[in-house]
């Protein structure tokens, strides 16, 4: 296979003072190259640091430097809005707490027009009144909505920037590349002294980026603006294919592999054994042409379809994303010519084999345990990634001891596929580490304290080979009471550690921990800060009917007497 074009572009910048005694404007732009590019795209912005304030150039340059910077710095699962946002956040706190400081810094705010191109597709970030306009063919086009105040005599005053409110609202939008198409980001100083067909006419004839920037600013500098003038001007001269997220389609057209036996061949790796199968994917363990063992995993032939497919694509994607020392890793496999993926082999077992194997585990190696489960989800979380399938099976031992957590099929993540859903291959969760909140006509979307949860009742059956609510069958819905205490069946379990254990399945979230560093952290300081033991919930938080039932109970009781008395008169 031959390596895929990157995303080209050409850019060209110009920023004058005009007639003002300092440039209060800042501009920048990053253009990565390699696996940078592909993840993260090229990222160009404009500021304009809040006119008759000390400190506009400093709020301009800090803000527009901070977020080129820090935005290469976000999980590569971030969508790119979240990143954006997350970092202009950060961004605007900072802005408002140092104007704060001093009278000098007072007000000090930047508006931000901002522009990333990744794959084949732009997102946009703006606040203020710089602007963004994209030539298409002869049509040109604002992209952004300038954020000033619509009465008359306020037109010129702005209703937002970065630094100015504790909250800063950002505006976003998204669309498709196409090869040839020019985005122009402008101060105000070009834009409101040229209008929009000067621009265009400009954006049309300039040789290329460079001298289309150029021209925009003196332009406006020669035709008597007052401001600081501006422009960064990007043109799309080559897009990529579609990208591992973007080109599901050719992904599907790879056909699946048939049902594999010990000792087939398929691109060079030969099967050594069947490992798994589920409803959906099988997966073999193979040896390369080198020797090395590997995991294959691919769908049942039964399930070629576009869906099972993209799943699958979306899996290998979160997978090659989580490059960590708690997780397999992908092995790249350039001879790939069918629908699967490979990743590093290791020697071991699963925790549940383990448990299935007759092995008893003892307090001291299920906390231990537990610090390193929870430190690989840590990881996980960190690239907001949910994984909503921890459970014995999918955690893993080496030879060596090393835990690592298996399987991703079903995790989530919010930049999945720039926002694309995917059905998932096998249904999501287990039921028996499945939190109540994911029961019920209202449930909610499997998050961070859900993992949490999954690893409370995977320490506790690991020490009692129960579950703390009873084992729950598909389709069931279960009600749930007070978790059992686990020394119920393991007398000698510590009471710190089951007092841990209790939090971390308590039926209501805000009884749980928050994040696994919190969970992490209770583990870590074991016997010597106990956590407090949870008490029993009151009946009536248990069963929060059972008012309405007593209450109805009594009333016949009394209809039943009434009765009785009538009668007997």
């Amino acid at each position: 296979m031959s390596a895929a074009s990157p995303l080209r572009v050409s850019l060209g910048y110009s920023s004058l003072t005009g007639p003002r005694p300092r440039n209060e404007d800042f501009c920048g732009a990053v253009t990565p190259e390699g696996p940078e590019l592909e993840a993260k795209g090229i990222l160009a912005v404009v500021a304009d640091g809040v006119g008759g304030h000390a400190n506009g150039r400093e709020a301009s340059e800090y803000t527009v430097r901070g977020l080129l910077s820090d935005y290469y710095a976000t999980p590569e699962t971030w969508a790119v809005n979240k990143s954006l946002d997350t970092v202009l956040g950060a961004l605007n706190r900072w802005l408002v707490a140092h104007a704060a400081r001093t009278r000098e810094t007072a007000g000090m705010a930047t508006t931000l027009s901002a522009i990333v191109l990744r794959g084949r597709r732009f997102y946009l970030a703006h606040v203020g009144d710089t602007r963004i306009y994209r030539l298409r063919g002869e049509r040109l086009e604002q992209l952004t909505t300038d954020h000033v105040w619509e009465h008359p005599e306020l037109k010129n005053v702005l209703s937002r920037a970065v630094g100015l409110d504790a909250h800063v609202q950002v505006d976003y939008a998204d669309g498709d590349l196409e090869t040839g198409d020019v985005f122009a980001l402008t101060s105000d100083g070009v834009w409101g002294q040229l209008g929009d067909r000067k621009i265009r006419d400009i954006l049309k004839a300039a040789a290329d980026p460079q001298d289309a920037a150029a021209r925009l600013a003196m332009s406006a500098e020669d035709g008597g603006s007052q401001d600081n003038c501006t422009a960064v001007v990007v043109r799309i001269d080559a897009l990529p294919p579609d990208r591992l997220r973007d080109n599901i389609a050719r992904l599907h057209r790879l056909p699946l592999p048939p049902r594999l036996k010990p000792g087939q061949t398929i691109d060079g790796l030969t099967v050594d054994a069947l490992l798994h199968e589920s409803v959906a994917t099988l997966l073999y363990r193979v040896r390369d042409a080198r020797g090395q063992l590997r995991v294959l995993k691919t769908l049942r032939p039964e399930h070629s379809d576009a869906e099972a497919a993209a799943a699958l694509a979306h899996e290998e994607w979160l997978a090659r994303r989580v490059n960590d020392a708690w997780f397999p890793q992908v092995i790249p496999h350039p001879e790939r010519s069918h629908l699967y993926y490979l990743m590093s082999w290791h020697e071991g077992a699963t925790l549940k084999a383990r448990l299935e194997g007759g092995h008893r585990f003892g307090a001291g190696e299920v906390a231990e345990l537990g610090t390193r489960i929870l430190k690989g989800l840590a990881s996980l979380h960190r690239l907001s990634i949910v994984h909503r399938d921890i459970k014995p099976d999918n955690l893993h031992l080496d030879a060596e001891g090393r835990l690592r957590v298996l399987d991703l099929g079903v995790a989530a993540s919010d930049g999945s596929a720039d926002g694309q859903k995917f059905q998932e291959i096998n249904n999501p969760g287990t039921p028996s580490y499945m939190a109540p909140e994911l029961y019920g006509p209202k449930t909610v979307a499997a998050n961070v304290q859900t993992d949490l949860y999954a690893v409370g009742v995977t320490l506790y059956e690991l020490l009692t080979r129960k579950y703390p609510y009873g084992e729950i069958e598909p389709f069931q819905h279960p009600k749930f009471g007070d978790p059992v205490p686990p020394t119920r069946y393991r007398p000698d379990i510590p009471a710190w550690l089951e007092a841990v254990l209790l939090k971390a399945v308590a039926r209501e979230p805000k009884a749980r921990f928050e994040t696994a560093e919190e969970f992490l952290l209770a583990l870590e300081r074991g016997a010597n800060r106990p956590l407090a033991v949870p008490r029993k919930s009151p009946l009536l938080e248990r069963d929060p009917q059972l008012g309405l039932k007593l209450l109805a109970a009594g009333s016949l009781v009394l209809n039943v007497l009434l009765l009785y008395l009538m009668l007997v008169r």
